[in-house]
């Protein structure tokens, strides 16, 4: 159902080649990601400048979770469609679908939903928020539901936030299934073509290279074909200049039977001209199964948590883990009595 009788719904679509994929075929999940954070972007700038006064380009603030409901393959298109749900007097909520189409056949099926919040910042002041024109709603009740999902996300974003003085440090020669045996970090130099007109990182880009190094960790975890199951909430807390080098560090925090749980943070050094130290730009949990040359799921070793800050990450993640669970139980109870 449409929330809003604001800006018309948008549709991106690419098919997907080969370097958009893992070696078994499957596309990469930070490609879909990407490709979902192009979307947002893009119907929340053109919202955002759809009435008089200062121009401005909508920013990533926070992505939702988002799951991996079927994986895409090589020569598949993929049609993202996005759609302003929600707005603040300073945020907009973006809500965006996933399908993939084969075009032998002309079958298609759901791949990704996910939620994306925005923030316009002014071209003239980056460090300006403007304010958000309002939408429209079709009933009453959306503008309640969107309201809430606005005030849960602004309080998870404070907790997140408060948690994320952890460094992930190197090991020396670990044992496998340790925390230390799978860890990764990548390196990348925030380059122009990487940029907003702001001259600042696309989310896009930054979550890609997120996807990057949680699949590392979880291939070195398994030794198997993994893919992305699904995306806890991916907070964006800082903004990334042009010229900035960031490390992308993940490691793994919960196993189950057959998923693993990685978590990955972004830090920011800034490198031309700037007296600013380094700090915490993004942070989020990525979940992937392990998959065998059939597709099939197979199980995963179990992590091996030695320290105490390991033990407790891991039954965070476990916790985290029940409760997906048990949504998902809830989801489903409709669908069979039906």
């Amino acid at each position: 159902m449409s929330a809003c009788a604001g800006p018309a719904a948008i549709q991106l679509s690419r098919i997907m080649r080969p370097d958009d994929a893992n070696i078994a075929g499957n596309v990469h999940g930070g490609t879909i990601l990407k490709m979902i954070e192009e979307a947002g972007a893009i119907i929340s700038t053109r919202h955002c400048n759809s009435q008089a006064g200062e121009r401005c380009v909508a920013a990533l603030a926070r992505v939702e979770r988002t799951d991996f409901l079927s994986p895409m393959c090589i020569g598949e298109v993929a049609h993202v469609s996005a759609e302003i749900t929600y707005t603040s007097k300073r945020s907009v909520e973006v809500q965006v679908n996933v399908l993939s189409e084969n075009i032998l056949t002309g079958a298609k099926r759901v791949t990704n939903r996910a939620t994306l919040w925005y923030v316009p910042l002014s071209l003239k002041n980056v460090d300006k928020v403007l304010e958000v024109p309002p939408i429209q709603y079709a009933l009453k009740e959306l503008e309640e539901e969107g309201k809430k999902r606005y005030e849960e996300q602004k309080l998870e974003r404070l907790v997140t936030k408060q948690r994320n003085g952890d460094i992930i440090f190197p090991v020396i020669n670990p044992e496998p299934y340790t925390v230390g045996y799978s860890q990764s970090s990548l390196i990348h130099l925030v380059g122009p073509s990487d940029c907003t007109l702001h001259g600042f990182v696309h989310g896009g880009v930054t979550m890609k290279l997120m996807d990057e190094v949680a699949g590392i960790v979880a291939a070195r975890h398994c030794k198997t074909n993994i893919v992305t199951a699904s995306v806890d909430a991916i907070n964006f807390h800082e903004k990334i200049k042009k010229g900035c080098v960031i490390t992308i560090s993940g490691r793994m925090t919960f196993t189950s039977n057959k998923s693993m749980e990685i978590e990955v943070f972004v830090d920011a050094d800034p490198f031309v001209d700037e007296p600013k130290e380094r700090y915490r730009a993004v942070s989020a949990f990525f979940t992937y199964v392990s998959l065998s040359k059939e597709g099939k799921p197979l199980p995963v070793p179990q992590l091996l948590a030695e320290s105490e800050d390991e033990k407790r990450r891991f039954e965070d993640g476990k916790g985290r883990y029940l409760q997906t669970k048990a949504k998902r139980q809830v989801q489903m109870q409709p669908l069979t009595q039906q």
